[in-house]
């Protein structure tokens, strides 16, 4: 099954991407791709699902998907929430708490974070979902001194993000952006081939010069870009943030 969604997903963005089928075509229905591959309306259905959730194709109820105009571009100095770029996107998101914990940070941490080693943190690990498709593994250390309400919580309702930008208002943040490799864990993770490129943008913030919390968030390099605004007259940088 795994080889025959590959097999339709890459037909299919390559229709798009060579322009034989343009912005507005529609693409064809669910049981026409039944026909043509001779596979299940399952694996139809989550190859359409990915490509939605990439900005590829704009499904539409009763009425079929189309090939999307090109996505409109982000400013992304701005913190991510998930929940809001599924909303805007109209994908159905939920999140998995894959591990919590409180433990001491290391050397490597604390010069990071400016904090001393052995610090108690809150480390968190969440899986990022759009349309049952991994979008993101997110790995965060929240400061307990800053924000000791985290202690007790479970993150049910909202994930570790979501939930921070709610409750603590944040001065200062910091991004990096990395290019690396899955291994085989971060690859069965995220749905991708091992050795796959991913992007992993590393986010700290403050606040009036408290830390507050550092995500490690891994996308797969195939779902997402880069987009960066700049204007000639702002003294300093600012990194583009992932989206699909």
């Amino acid at each position: 099954m795994k080889h025959l969604y590959q097999r339709i997903r890459d037909d299919i963005e390559a229709k798009i991407m060579s322009g034989e089928w343009p912005p507005g075509h529609r693409v064809p229905f669910e049981h026409e791709l039944m026909a043509k591959y001779g596979c299940s309306r399952m694996t139809v259905n989550k190859v359409l699902s990915t490509l939605a959730v990439n900005g590829l194709i704009t499904r539409r109820r009763r009425a079929g998907s189309v090939v999307a105009e090109p996505s409109t571009r982000q400013a992304v100095l701005e913190i991510q929430d998930f929940a809001r770029e599924a909303a805007r996107t109209g994908t159905v998101y939920r999140f998995r708490i894959l591990s919590r914990s409180i433990e001491p940070i290391d050397a490597a941490a604390a010069q990071r974070t400016g904090l001393p080693p052995g610090t108690e943190m809150l480390c968190v690990s969440t899986l990022h979902i759009m349309d049952d498709v991994p979008q993101a593994f997110e790995q965060r250390l929240i400061n307990l001194a800053t924000v000791p309400e985290a202690d007790k919580e479970a993150f049910r309702d909202d994930p570790p993000g979501t939930w921070l930008l709610r409750r603590v208002p944040w001065t200062d943040a910091e991004h990096i952006v990395r290019a690396v490799n899955a291994d085989a864990s971060m690859a069965k993770r995220l749905q991708t081939q091992t050795g796959a490129a991913c992007l992993v943008l590393e986010r700290r913030t403050w606040q009036a010069g408290a830390f507050v919390t550092e995500a490690r968030i891994t996308y797969p390099g195939e779902r997402h870009h880069l987009v960066g605004h700049f204007s000639p007259s702002f003294k300093g940088g600012t990194v583009g943030q992932a989206v699909p």
